[in-house]
Order: structure tokens, then C-alpha cells, then sequence
């Protein structure tokens, strides 16, 4: 079970000596098979805090990859699941440069950091006086003196400002399409208390835009190829009704709307398949981004694209032969081409990779790319190599 951490706790870590204590634990190891000896050895260094010590530290370690200045931010497990990684938070933040801004569901800070940065004046407000005094910190640490509150998110404290709420999404197994009511505070509730107000909404990739209907703009969001949140903008805030950002850990970023050209086609396979970023195909917008590189589809269905030249900074699949699709068939081409390593990517059948994978029982020293698809009622198969693009 994670920690339950204390406001006592807080103020302990935020103090020379609870640094000093930190410090002295961050060389264990925290392992399953250390967890014994390195409780021991915390418990003699440390003192009665030693477990809000060593709980400091793993989280350290797990935000080391999602947040910059992890290495000195205090978290609670729940708050680092949910915080918005790094590069989101700067580029929503872009977005809401120069304008007041108030958010609602500060947590321990991972927006409300980037959001200091760049509005002309911020409120952070949350009602759990832990994340609360915690956001405090990490602000301190980060050099940004928001104004902070404790304050529940449906009891509004401020007026005039854009609201920026990231409600926590209710434990729901095997949830893929989320609905108003399984985030806290609900959705509903939320954008009732800010009728009129510009408002902000992070929320799932499985939004269902029809139970949304305020949102002016659904916006989704991937972070070095994996779709990482759909963020919902007010009718005063939006430029599109549809958008797509994709951004890259290395600062690359672009984005694709509804408002751009669609004039895509349909046509037989070219030199490449390009299988777009998930953002761009869960905002429905895969013609557009075709329209943009000069590409075209293979069936007007499916999400898979073809061209001669792929996008710059894309992993893209170069078409060495192509065939209908039938296990036996893939399996000779496997064999002829000696492949022993075979990634397989699928779209609109219903086939799953890993056990086609083991039935192919692929065997050689070379490796290739297999792109399963249909086009219009026919099972193809295209054997390929990926290869990564350079960017422009």
C-alpha cells in the first residue's frame, strides 16, 4: 500500500533536516529482496520519518521520466499517476499565455508550475491539504509564487480567469470510453459551476465527444508516440473543433485540425505505409494529416496511409512486397526472407500479433515489419522494414 503522507510530514521534507534525511537514503536500492536491511538502515538514519523518507525517494525515482525537477519534488503515489507529464504541461500552458488563469485541481503542482510560468496571474487551489502544502513546495523549488488555496473545485474563489481542472477518473476496470460522471468532480457538475466561464477540461482519450457538448475544442494529446490525454477547451478558447498535438521529448511538436485540407484520396499502395500517430487518428483527423504529406489511403476505413515519401521524423514502413493475406502465405514469405525477428501491426482485422506471432514460429538471422490490413474486403499483407525518418 502507498504511504499516506501527513502535513507533518510535508513540512519534515521540506526542512534542512528532512533534506539532509533524503539525501542519506537516496543510495539504497528499494528493492523487493533490499526492503528489510534498507528499512533498517533508514530507521537508523532517519528517525521516526523514515518511512516518508524512503516513500520520497521511490517517487523521486518513478517521476524521474515525466516531470522535470522530480529530483527534489514531494509526491503522494495517487497525485504522481495522475500529474501531467512535463512537455503537456508546457504546451497547454502556452496556450493559456498572458491570460488569468485559476487551477482548480492543483494537486501537487505538475500544471500549475508551467501555468505560473507563463500567465499573466495564477491561482492554484486544491482540497487536500497535503497535495496542497506539497504544490507549495515544488512551486518554491521551481522559483513560481502562484497564489495557492484550499478550496473545493465546484466552490469557485476567483472570477474572471480560465479555469483549468483535471478531475481524477474513478477506478472503473476495463474502462475505455469514459462518460461525465466517472471523474471527480464529476464533468457535469464542473462545467455547470462554470457556465460562461473559458474553461479548461483534461481528461481521458476515451472521451466521448457527445457527452461533452460545452467543449468548443477536443484536443488530443500524445507524448513521444503514446496518446496521453484528451484536453477539453470552452467555445472562448477554442481554434478548431478537432486538433491533434504530437509532441516529442526532444521539444519537436506540430498539430493537425480540423480546419485544414482533407482532399485526400484513395489509392493503391505506394512505396511507403505510414501508420499515423494515435493522436491524429483518435481526433478523426487522418485524412487531414494525409492531405498535409501528400499521402493517400489504401481504404477509406482504415487508418493506415501510403505515399511515395513519408513524413519527416515518422517511423515509417518501406513496402518490399505485398500479397492477400493468409497465415500460410506469411509464413513461406517469413521463411523465404529468413526472418526470425517479425513485428506485426494490425488494422481492421481481427487478428491478434502476439499469437499469430507464435503460430508463425518466425526462425533466421534477419528481422522485418509485417502490416496487416484489408482493402475493402480483402486480408492483405505487406512485408516491410521500418525505418525512422530523419526530421526536417
Amino acid at each position: 500500500m502507498p504511504y499516506t503522507f501527513s502535513l507533518d510530514d510535508v513540512a519534515f521534507l521540506r526542512s534542512p533536516e528532512g533534506e539532509r534525511a533524503v539525501g542519506a537514503c537516496e543510495g539504497l536500492e528499494l528493492t523487493g529482496e533490499s526492503k528489510l536491511t534498507d528499512v533498517a538502515t533508514a530507521r537508523r538514519a532517519v528517525g521516526e520519518r523514515y518511512a516518508a523518507v524512503l516513500e520520497t525517494v521511490l517517487l523521486r525515482r518513478k517521476a524521474h521520466r515525466k516531470l522535470d525537477g522530480a529530483a527534489r519534488w514531494l509526491f503522494t503515489e495517487d497525485a504522481l499517476q495522475q500529474a501531467t507529464p512535463t512537455a503537456v504541461a508546457e504546451y497547454r500552458a502556452h496556450r493559456l499565455a498572458g491570460r488569468d488563469v485559476h487551477d482548480v485541481t492543483c494537486s501537487i503542482g505538475a500544471d500549475l508550475v508551467w501555468l505560473a510560468r507563463s500567465a499573466s496571474r495564477c491561482v492554484g487551489s486544491d482540497l487536500d491539504a497535503v497535495r496542497l502544502a506539497m504544490a507549495s513546495h515544488n512551486c518554491s523549488v521551481e522559483a513560481v509564487d502562484p497564489l495557492l488555496a484550499r478550496a473545493d473545485a465546484l466552490a469557485p474563489v476567483t472570477r474572471d480567469c480560465v479555469v483549468v481542472a483535471d478531475p481524477a477518473r474513478r477506478d472503473v476496470a476495463g474502462r475505455r470510453t469514459w462518460r461525465p460522471r466517472d471523474f471527480m468532480p464529476a464533468l457535469d457538475e464542473l462545467t455547470s459551476v462554470y457556465a460562461g466561464a473559458d474553461l479548461v477540461v483534461k481528461t481521458a482519450p476515451g472521451i466521448d465527444p457527445a457527452a461533452v457538448p460545452w467543449a468548443g475544442e477536443l484536443e488530443l494529446i500524445s507524448l513521444d508516440g503514446q496518446v496521453r490525454e484528451a484536453c477539453l477547451w470552452s467555445e472562448g478558447l477554442a481554434s478548431a473543433s478537432r486538433r491533434a498535438t504530437v509532441l516529442r521529448s526532444d521539444g519537436t511538436r506540430w498539430t493537425v485540425t480540423d480546419t485544414d485540407p482533407d482532399d485526400a484520396t484513395v489509392a493503391e499502395p505506394g512505396e511507403w505505409i505510414i501508420d499515423p500517430d494515435g493522436a491524429v487518428v483518435r481526433a478523426g483527423l487522418v485524412r487531414h494529416y494525409a492531405a498535409r504529406h501528400g499521402l493517400w489511403q489504401l481504404d477509406e476505413r482504415i487508418a493506415y496511409l501510403s505515399g511515395d515519401e513519408p513524413p519527416p521524423g515518422v517511423r515509417a514502413f518501406r513496402v518490399l512486397e505485398f500479397e492477400g493475406y493468409s497465415e500460410k502465405t506469411l509464413r513461406t514469405t517469413l521463411r523465404r526472407h529468413q526472418v526470425g525477428r517479425v513485428e506485426i501491426l494490425v488494422r481492421g482485422l481481427d487478428i491478434d500479433p502476439n499469437l499469430l506471432r507464435r503460430r508463425l514460429k518466425p526462425h533466421g538471422p534477419n528481422e522485418a515489419s509485417v502490416v496487416l490490413t484489408r482493402i475493402g474486403r480483402s486480408p492483405m499483407a505487406f512485408f516491410c522494414r521500418a525505418e525512422r525518418v530523419p526530421a526536417r
